[in-house]
């Protein structure tokens, strides 16, 4: 599918769905668990239905609902799968299952979509093995899936680089399974309102994380523990709301956006502190949970530089935002970018320049120089069949005068934010398929 963006002005108000982190999280912990858990306002995307699907395989009973899905978890225990375990699209589901599969004393193999079987999974399979389990992949000359691993984990010490926090989350949500202590330690940890995310899940469900809130390197978990079912509400997705936030902010739009969540929660909240430190006009009403935007008249973007390991999937809205402020900004500690569905670094970089933007990339930078949008034009872009690409060409288009920007592949959205050309519409988008 082909989307053109064109220049326009945004108004209305939007809600976003839930957020994808927390409803994966919410899915796994229900299969862990004993007896029924209920979620509610789960993001009903592609990663998220994947998850659904991965869960069944170790026998979890799984009712999906409009707005509520229902999870049993097997009253014997979870299961060797009987079959392969497809993730889809989402690393996410397959760094956190594949810890979970090597608890069990037989064989699983995982696997994805084309992008999962170019995305590194041997340093977890590394750890994993240095706990007793018995893990590969099945390509020699590949550190990606398929991958196959047979327990049981022991407790123990493992020590894991930390540049993808979903590696350390993962053997977190596996230890509560194992007997005595396990110890995760990280040597350079990033993501960490990710690794956070994880804590909370499991000290709510009663498992005990010691750990240091302010280094974030060191995670002790012992087990096991019986992990009860719950019922949760997912909170609206931060990663979700950066789109028609940054829409908002480079085409002077006045908007707001409503159901967003106050809880801090989500590291991609940040991306409020970004764009007001660039002179955006944003403020946040905790009370009603609304974000509004331009409610005090837009104001022009001045450049800035930012850390961005904590919220790595901001970064392609960030950049788009970017191009449409006067001077430099500076996106820094994103290397793990380059380990996502794509290498966003430098698609974000190809196709941003397809644009007319001035765009540099380091190893873990990247550098956009900004003219206030001036010599950004149309022209037809690729997705690359990434969700956050797609989304942030299309909001960039908003923005561009002249014949209007193509976003080829545009489909893939529906990976986090499903519908999302018809929620931007509400706002007055106009996004267009050209597909006859």
């Amino acid at each position: 599918m082909t989307i053109r963006s064109n220049k326009t002005e945004l108004s209305g108000t939007v809600s976003v769905p839930g957020s994808k982190s927390h409803t994966i999280r919410a899915g796994i912990f229900s299969l862990l668990a004993s007896g029924t858990s209920i979620i509610r306002n789960p993001l009903e995307s592609a990663d998220c239905l994947s998850c659904m699907d991965a869960i069944s395989a170790f026998g979890a009973e799984v009712r999906i609902e409009p707005g509520v899905w229902t999870v049993t978890a097997p009253p014997a225990g979870i299961r060797v799968p009987a079959k392969v375990v497809d993730v889809g699209n989402s690393g996410s589901v397959l760094y956190f299952i594949t810890p979970v599969a090597a608890t069990l004393p037989g064989w699983t193999v995982l696997t994805g979509d084309a992008s999962i079987c170019t995305r590194p999974v041997r340093p977890l399979l590394d750890g994993l093995r240095s706990l007793g389990a018995e893990a590969f992949t099945t390509r020699d000359d590949s550190d990606a899936p398929p991958a196959v691993v047979r327990g049981p984990l022991k407790a123990g010490t493992v020590e894991l680089e930390g540049n993808l926090s979903q590696y350390a989350s993962g053997i977190m949500m596996a230890a509560s399974r194992v007997a005595g202590t396990t110890v995760i330690s990280l040597r350079n940890p990033k993501e960490v309102p990710f690794l956070q995310m994880t804590c909370t899940w499991l000290e709510s469900l009663g498992v005990t994380v010691r750990y240091d809130k302010l280094r974030m390197n060191r995670f002790e978990i012992t087990g096991p523990v019986a992990i009860p079912s719950f019922e949760r509400r997912i909170p609206s997705d931060w990663e979700g709301v950066a789109f028609p936030l940054v829409a908002a902010v480079i085409t002077g739009s006045s908007i707001t956006i409503t159901g967003i969540d106050c809880s801090g929660s989500q590291g991609d909240a940040a991306i409020v502190d970004n764009l007001v430190e660039m002179g955006a006009d944003i403020v946040i009403d905790e009370a009603k949970e609304e974000l509004l935007v331009n409610s005090r008249g837009a104001k022009p973007l001045s450049g800035g530089t930012f850390n961005c390991a904590g919220y790595p999937d901001a970064v392609p809205s960030l950049a788009v935002a970017a191009c449409f402020a006067r001077g430099v900004t500076r996106l820094e500690d994103i290397g793990v970018c380059r380990l996502k569905e794509t290498d966003r670094i430098t698609l974000m970089k190809k196709e941003l320049e397809t644009l007319g933007a001035v765009v540099h990339e380091g190893p873990d930078w990247m550098e956009i120089h900004g003219n206030a949008g001036e010599g950004m034009h149309g022209g037809i872009v690729d997705s690359h069949d990434d969700h956050r690409i797609a989304m942030a060409l299309a909001v960039a288009g908003l923005a561009i005068p002249g014949d209007g920007v193509f976003v080829r592949d545009a489909e893939c959205c529906a990976i986090s934010f499903p519908d999302f050309y018809t929620v931007m519409n509400g706002i007055h988008a106009g996004f267009v398929c050209t597909d006859e």
